[in-house]
């Protein structure tokens, strides 16, 4: 068996595997809900703009108005949500893809 096959078995046994299934439904349950809110989140701030343009236009504190507040929220969510995935990454992600990494790479040593 080549080096090539031999990664290739290796690749396919685990991701069949259950901790790296779970790795995935970790990364899943985190990524694509987070992913459909902040597409919510950009598509309310779209639309109104687009169609609720007395209210984006509601002057809240001198020249700052509705409009100018959510466009900024934009940047403030982008930056909490890559916080929060970064911590996430950090203590559900990484503990569990180290070891799969050290196993794969324990097991490519030993062949």
């Amino acid at each position: 068996m080549t080096t090539q096959q031999h990664d290739s078995s290796v690749y396919e046994r685990i991701q069949g595997e259950e901790r790296f299934q779970e790795l995935r439904r970790r990364y899943r349950s985190w990524a694509f809900p987070m992913t459909i809110a902040f597409l919510a989140w950009y598509l309310l701030y779209v639309v109104l703009s687009a169609y609720a343009r007395d209210f984006m236009g509601t002057k809240v504190l001198g020249e700052i108005n509705v409009a100018l507040i959510f466009g900024l929220l934009q940047f403030v969510s982008t930056f909490l949500i890559t916080w929060a995935y970064a911590r996430h990454a950090r203590t559900k992600l990484d503990p569990l893809a180290d070891e799969i990494r050290h196993e794969v790479e324990q097991e490519a040593d030993r062949a």
